[in-house]
């Protein structure tokens, strides 16, 4: 979620260790997925974004129209389905 949020505002990130939940109880409990930024110039930004994403949990309980397409989007996703474009 954080790296397509991220990607809408064209900040490039890598996600290390993806696929980490696959070898469950082969790795120690201290293994997880990371999210890197990979332009050092985008990392503000990133870290500004990322915490106000992180400061809203609770989304609105109303599906939302995208102000991009027009699309109607359920209220769990804060990402257009349709165009990527974040919920304003």
């Amino acid at each position: 979620m954080l790296h397509d949020a991220l990607a809408a505002h064209h900040i490039h990130t890598v996600i290390l260790g993806d696929y980490l939940s696959g070898a469950a109880g082969e790795l120690s409990a201290l293994q997880f997925p990371v999210l890197w930024v990979v332009e050092g110039e985008d990392y503000s930004l990133a870290r500004q974004l990322v915490d106000r994403y992180l400061q809203d949990p609770e989304p609105d309980q109303a599906p939302w129209r995208c102000s991009r397409c027009g699309e109607m989007v359920e209220a769990t996703f804060d990402i257009c389905w349709n165009c990527s474009t974040i919920r304003h």
